[in-house]
């Protein structure tokens, strides 16, 4: 019997090596690649799988080309607006994590809408993570538990692991089981470094566009075989 997991977290890496191996611009990568995520949103809830994350903008991809930036941001104000029928056939609740002040008002806008839309959709959480880094995750909740000590509301003695966990973004949801990566790199890349603390890892060769369901559904299979110990025996 397959296991699914609770909570499928994706790096959905190789947009732009996959559209130069193809002889067309980076930008061609991203706009195929936004696709990819309809598919796998669709097939997160065929699957039952309860919480879906998927790095989409990092808190270094500002570092990218100004070109590059500036066509991610408009692909990610007309994916959002195009996101409606998909949420609303699929009963997907939308979530967001990350610091979205740095946004223009537009999609800062359609983000809340969004998210206020879909706010009682049951069938999968879909969160994107944008101007995301899990370091800037971990020092934003530890500042604002400081300065809750600092004026009164707590004492050092009441901060353990839970109370931390609810000052992280990702508060109210679960910890990471199946953590997946395109694109052949095995690294973490500062995505959910907390909340990844025992989750299992499975690579793939192949870039994000060219991720299919039947992917998924291989990592799947391969972390329902895994043993969690947790530390344990």
């Amino acid at each position: 019997m397959v296991r699914i997991p609770e909570h499928v977290a994706i790096i959905m890496d190789g947009n732009g090596r996959w559209a130069q191996s193809h002889g067309r611009r980076r930008t061609y990568g991203h706009y195929i690649g936004s696709k990819v995520v309809d598919d796998i949103t669709k097939a997160a809830v065929e699957f039952k799988i309860k919480y879906l994350t998927l790095y989409t903008f990092s808190t270094e991809n500002w570092k990218r080309p100004k070109s590059e930036v500036r066509f991610l941001m408009g692909l990610l104000k007309s994916s959002l607006k195009k996101k409606r029928k998909l949420f609303k056939d699929n009963n997907v609740r939308f979530n967001v994590i990350g610091d979205v002040s740095v946004f223009d008002e537009i999609i800062q806008n359609l983000l809340m809408q969004l998210m206020d839309e879909t706010k009682d959709n049951e069938a999968v959480v879909l969160t994107l993570a944008l101007n995301y880094g899990g370091k800037l995750d971990i020092l934003r909740a530890a500042k604002t538990i400081a300065k809750r000590v600092e004026d009164g509301e707590l004492s050092s003695k009441d901060i353990n692991e839970k109370l931390f966990e609810a000052h992280l973004y990702t508060a109210n949801m679960p910890d990471v089981d199946l953590l997946i990566r395109t694109g052949g790199e095995k690294r973490i890349s500062n995505f959910l470094l907390w909340q990844a603390a025992y989750a299992e890892f499975v690579f793939f060769d192949k870039y994000w566009p060219e991720f299919t369901k039947e992917d998924l559904w291989q990592a799947i299979e391969e972390f329902s075989q895994r043993k969690r110990r947790f530390g344990g025996l």
